[in-house]
């Protein structure tokens, strides 16, 4: 544990950063998530399953009405707002732990903040709903943005430098807008328009990415990053996604998005302990 604390700000709910790692858990109310899709998209279950969450160690639940596994089929904002609004409003009463909500759509993330959302999730880094700083910022609300650029599986570049440069563009978009700088979570974006080559360099180097100045989430929980090397289905990945998840902590990775949150804390404890040793 760092000496060098500070809490992190999700409206009116806290976090402290002093090096402990953070486990977000993963709840998908959708039909064709990659790995539960179909298993929590009633409100009872929804409930139940964030509350197992917290009780397993998350101390942040990220909410996402809208699959963005590869080949998803989008679906319109309202019908996010459908599957999404109902749970928030639910579990700002029954669960401490702040609430994000895992969305592209400025319309979605406005409907989320007003329902008592805490966070907002952008996997587009502001970057392609032009609306979304300003609702952000308008709620005083919390962001994890993601590194995201359709260009970067074809460039032969430095992956952290093209990483940095988008991410640079993005806190510039966040800065115009008026979000607090101090809340802002930063995601490199595993899986997400990047060849395996590239996802494991990131994976290697992703300390370098703390020279941004924010902290940093990995969300890499049973995906095929991992099938890449252990030619495993998602339900026998769990054993990949430990692996990485050690990994991150070793290099001040802060925040950590799961699906298994009992197995990926206990995982994390143990390597920052060793980590904090030296």
């Amino acid at each position: 544990m760092t000496t060098n604390s500070r809490e992190f700000h999700c409206r009116d709910r806290r976090l402290i950063l002093d090096g402990t790692p953070h486990i977000v858990g993963i709840l998908n109310v959708t039909d064709d998530s990659f790995f539960d899709g179909g298993k929590h998209n009633s409100l009872p279950a929804a409930v139940s399953h964030a509350r197992l969450l917290v009780a397993e160690g998350a101390t942040m639940i990220d909410i996402g009405g809208q699959s963005t596994r590869p080949g998803y089929t989008e679906i319109s904002p309202d019908e996010e707002i459908r599957r999404v609004i109902p749970v928030i409003r639910e579990l700002v009463r029954h669960v401490a732990a702040p609430l994000s909500i895992d969305t592209y759509h400025a319309a979605v993330a406005d409907a989320a903040l007003a329902a008592g959302a805490h966070l907002v999730n952008d996997v587009h880094g502001l970057q392609r709903d032009p609306a979304m700083a300003a609702v952000i910022a308008r709620h005083g609300a919390s962001a994890i943005l993601m590194h995201n650029d359709a260009a970067f599986r074809e460039s032969a570049g430095d992956v952290i430098i093209g990483i940095k440069e988008f991410l640079t563009r993005t806190l510039a978009l966040s800065t115009d807008a008026g979000i607090d700088p101090t809340r802002i979570i930063l995601d490199p974006g595993i899986g997400f328009a990047k060849t395996q080559p590239q996802n494991l360099a990131i994976l290697s180097r992703i300390a370098e990415l703390n020279s941004l100045g924010h902290p940093l989430l990995l969300g890499v929980s049973r995906k095929s990053v991992i099938s890449h090397v252990l030619d495993l289905p998602p339900d026998e990945r769990l054993e990949g996604t430990l692996a990485l998840t050690s990994l991150a902590v070793s290099q001040g990775v802060q925040f950590h998005r799961v699906h298994d949150v009992r197995a990926n804390h206990r995982v994390a404890l143990m390597a920052a302990a060793v980590r904090d040793a030296r």
